[in-house]
């Protein structure tokens, strides 16, 4: 019977620790240049356990260096991992410095690893009768597991008894290694059995028991229901000998020869000074303040950790427990210089602290900053004007004062931001001169990654769903419509308390959202090393805009507006009498009353519809129709295009400047607006000449790089389809091959309407068409239609059961993933009739159009350090979908499209290549 009564032995993890600390965390450094990331996560979560487990004794245990005896069992073990980044090793030392000051005792035993000498002070425990906490995030170390033994990842805030091992895993710890050992563990390098993932390994343990008794009973496993259960036995004897080798592998040492025992482990007196000299060299500068005066640090309660049985998805609305707020709030209006000071000390000793600015325009070339907000703690916060110039306004702090003792904080890329949209801020921070750096955390993106159809993602909506709390809306400040007030008219009674209030809820949603992000390792990388450092490349992208011909598109825009008239005059004439082609009623009107056509379809009041898709239809048999619909794509273009992007122009760049959005589509896909440069058509001549008015700077070409196919390519990958890969793999064209397999002729006698139709079926069934909707597409009949798919699963059966899984997983857990682990959550799923089938039609296509997403965002990434390693005269200048444009010195074009093909491919590795087409040219349609 474990001795509750007694304090628990507490074995840290300490290499587990360091590297999740160190991928956890932005790459921050102090001013000399020494990385200090990873430094400071090992030791937050030491000073966590320390606070969670006082009057432990707590031992922290790392890798020794040198190889172990599972290398020389197994060469190859853990031999695909890296070595050891330059700036992590820099950081064990003061990590190791830090924690013996701390009072920790640290082991390293030389050839065995630190899950060895953990599992053998807690068998060493166990038969003491002591309890154990062994922190880590292995989950390997859940074979330690037992009555006396628990695992804590304080990352993630979770703790795993027996029970909760059950409820991960679905077998209990006993089964671990024996799980371990069948489905291998690619992070080590452990082979397991080829074939044998997660489910069919807690198939085969559930069912029959141990790998023991496994391989004594092989005959029973085709009596067993999971996917493959008849040709398993097969494959567990052809690998047998790898399966006993993992066994070997995965087994933790629970008999080392230690200098030590757990009733000899004993924590001392923490080294003050030290400490000292380790927080001032690495300039944590509130963990000094801590030393002088511990309790002027408001220290965090510490958080109850959750059971893995009951942790579920951060979806779920029910899961989500809205977070006690402050009590009072203490927002303040600093409008004197002595206050401001007090302000900027407290932001100098905060190692965080959300920033806000509020400006003139909501446009980013042109917006000009009123007034800067921040809060280092919940409830407590500032606005600090400088810009509110309406009549009695109160006198105000200067611009220059405010802005010149910000700036050397705001520049410092030590000094740690978290801001809501800090995109927007950085922005307008380099109209007045500032290079905003720092910037640690966003909460738009935190919201986002987490679930990007959870809400939406401005902070009214994210403060109402995670705080519980109504926000001073801008409308509630400066009213609505035309009357509405610039912020520098609103009255500082009103400006203060609304901006103050937008730094501390930013502050207070971090708090709240990152933690979610912490306990999904995958999103936390995805948010610290994909959508963090794209906010700022995204920024620079706008900033340097595209150059457009202004005088072509006014040309372009005239002769639109004479083929529009040719149109209309011709449409009046079919009609038999003049009407408003813009007009849905009095074109209903004509189609369905006057001519007495078909009806398609109704609107939900009951009327004749004359939408899109309707009209397309009608096109077929009547004239009418199809001049409508040319007449609208030309007066879309018009209006949008030829006649707007001239007025968009910046008077200050000549150039135009879009604006890209992280937090829209619930895909990952960017998109874009004012102007919208996703959506310029190019099926169309008349769509494809406005392309032509995008063009270099003298002495520059427009290089356009896209991936080709990337879709379908992440479809061969995701469903390990032979003859999709094969076709791939041999540089077919995938169309054509598709062709000769759907009409099982060869290759060569493809004719291009039926490459055209296996063109409809490749990319229908990713977005998952039915042979409904693909005999509309090819105008065949459906039956017909019906054939062709079947044909093409028979000849690609791995995509028909990739669709088939990823629909049943959506089922299961409410969400599918991307490569990357990008979640995307399909709330009607579960739901009934047509609202089912869109949701698992989204199922099928957003892993794909998601990992297409990502793999461009890295792209993007990986093109921009490389032109900015190699200071090459060239800069991207637009993304769109699949697609980068870069701006490049006329006599490096040959060069860029080279390295910029090869860096673009290297972006993700598939097991199908990637293949990127560059092109080049004065304007966009000429690199296109």
């Amino acid at each position: 019977m474990e001795n509750t009564s007694q304090a628990p032995l507490v074995l840290v993890d300490g290499s587990s620790y360091l590297y999740r600390a160190y991928h956890a965390l932005p790459p921050l450094t102090n001013s000399k240049g020494q990385a200090t990331g990873a430094i400071k996560g090992v030791i937050n979560m030491l000073r966590r356990l320390l606070r969670d487990h006082p009057g432990s004794q707590c031992v922290v245990v790392f890798d020794a260096k040198g190889k172990t005896f599972r290398d020389e069992m197994y060469p190859q073990y853990k031999a695909q991992r890296p070595p050891m980044p330059d700036d992590l090793r820099s950081q064990i030392e003061p990590i190791h410095s830090i924690i013996k000051a701390m009072g920790f005792p640290i082991i390293m035993e030389s050839g065995v690893e630190a899950d060895d000498v953990i599992g053998t002070l807690a068998a060493q425990a166990t038969a003491l009768q002591m309890p154990v906490i062994v922190s880590t995030g292995d989950k390997d170390m859940a074979q330690l597991v037992n009555a006396h033994v628990t695992l804590v990842n304080t990352m993630t805030d979770t703790v795993m008894d027996p029970a909760g091992v059950v409820s991960k895993f679905g077998v209990g710890p006993e089964l671990i290694i024996d799980f371990l050992a069948l489905m291998g563990d690619k992070v080590d390098n452990i082979p397991g059995v080829a074939g044998v993932g997660e489910k069919t390994a807690t198939a085969l343990l559930q069912g029959i028991g141990s790998l023991e008794q496994i391989y004594a009973n092989l005959d029973a496993i085709k009596e067993l229901s999971f996917r493959g259960a008849k040709t398993m036995k097969a494959k567990l004897e052809k690998e047998r000998d790898n399966a006993e080798m993992s066994y070997k592998l995965a087994t933790i040492k629970c008999d080392v020869e230690l200098d030590c025992t757990p009733d000899s482990l004993a924590m001392v007196s923490p080294d003050q000074v030290a400490l000292r000299a380790a927080f001032e060299e690495l300039e944590f500068r509130s963990w000094v303040k801590e030393l002088d005066d511990p309790a002027a640090v408001q220290q965090p309660a510490a958080k109850k950790a959750k059971s893995s049985a009951s942790t579920t998805a951060v979806s779920e609305e029910s899961t989500i427990a809205l977070p006690t707020g402050p009590s009072t709030t203490d927002y303040q209006t600093i409008l004197c210089a002595a206050e401001f000071d007090v302000w900027l000390a407290k932001l100098k000793a905060s190692s965080l602290f959300a920033f806000d600015t509020e400006t003139t325009s909501l446009n980013y070339m042109e917006a000009r900053i009123v007034g800067v907000s921040f809060a280092v703690e919940e409830g407590c916060a500032a606005y600090v004007p400088f810009g509110h110039d309406y009549v009695g306004a109160p006198e105000q702090l200067s611009e220059e004062l405010v802005l010149g003792k910000l700036q050397p904080l705001l520049e410092d890329e030590n000094c740690h931001k978290v801001g809501q949209n800090l995109k927007y801020d950085r922005h307008v921070l380099r109209n007045h001169g500032i290079e905003l750096r720092g910037i640690a955390f966003d909460t738009m993106l935190e919201s986002y990654v987490l679930n990007s159809v959870g809400s939406r993602h401005n902070m009214d909506a994210l403060a109402s769903k995670y705080l519980g709390v109504e926000t001073t809306h801008y409308e509630d400040i400066a009213g609505k419509g035309v009357k509405q007030l610039s912020f520098n008219q609103v009255s500082l009674e009103m400006a203060g308390p609304y901006a103050a209030e937008d730094a501390d809820i930013t502050l207070r949603l971090h708090h709240v959202l990152y933690p979610q992000l912490q306990q999904q390792p995958k999103l936390l990388s995805l948010f610290s090393e994909l959508e963090m450092p794209l906010l700022a490349l995204l920024g620079d992208i706008e900033a340097n805009g595209t150059l457009i011909d202004s005088d072509m598109l006014l040309r372009q825009s005239q002769q639109l507006g004479e083929r529009m008239a040719e149109l209309k005059q011709k449409a009046y004439e079919l009609a038999g009498q003049e009407f408003n082609l813009g007009s849905p009623k009095q074109l209903g009107e004509i189609l369905f009353e006057k001519l007495e056509l078909p009806v398609i379809k109704k609107t939900p009041k009951g009327k004749p519809s004359t939408a899109e898709e309707v009209l397309v239809e009608l096109a077929l048999d009547y004239p009418l129709p199809k001049v409508i619909i040319e007449y609208r794509g030309l007066s879309k273009l018009k209006s949008t295009y030829t006649d707007k992007l001239p007025e968009m122009v910046c008077a200050a760049s000549g150039r135009i400047h879009t604006s890209y959005h992280q937090a829209v589509t619930a895909t990952g896909r960017l998109s874009s607006s004012d102007p919208n440069l996703q959506n310029i058509p190019i099926r169309s001549g008349e769509g494809r000449r406005i392309r032509h008015a995008f063009v270099a700077r003298d002495g520059y070409q427009l290089v356009a790089a896209d991936y080709s196919q990337v879709e379908l390519r992440i479809m061969a990958h995701l469903s390990g389809d032979e003859g999709l890969q094969r076709a791939f793999a041999k540089g077919l064209d995938v169309h054509r091959a598709t062709a000769s397999e759907v009409f099982a002729i060869d290759v060569d006698e493809v004719s291009d309407d039926q490459r055209r139709s296996a063109k409809a079926i490749n990319f229908g069934l990713i977005y998952g068409m039915s042979a409904f909707g693909l005999a509309k597409q090819l105008n065949i009949p459906r039956g017909q239609a019906g054939d062709y798919i079947e044909r093409y699963f028979e000849r690609y059966p791995g995509v028909q059961q990739y669709m088939t899984d990823i629909k049943a997983q959506a089922q299961a857990q409410g969400y599918v993933e991307t490569l990357r682990g990008r979640r995307l959550y399909l709330p009607e799923i579960n739901a009934r009739g047509m609202r089912k089938q869109a949701a698992e039609r989204t199922a099928i296509n957003a892993p794909m159009q998601g990992t297409a997403a990502d793999i461009i965002k890295q792209a993007m990434l990986d093109v921009d350090r490389w032109l900015r390693d190699e200071a090459v005269d060239a800069q991207i200048i637009m993304q769109v979908h699949d697609e980068l444009v870069l701006e490049v010195k006329a006599e490096l074009v040959e060069q860029v499209s080279a390295e910029l093909k090869s860096v673009m491919q290297r972006a993700v590795s598939l097991s199908v290549p990637l293949i990127v087409d560059v092109g080049c040219g004065e304007n966009w349609e000429q690199a296109h």
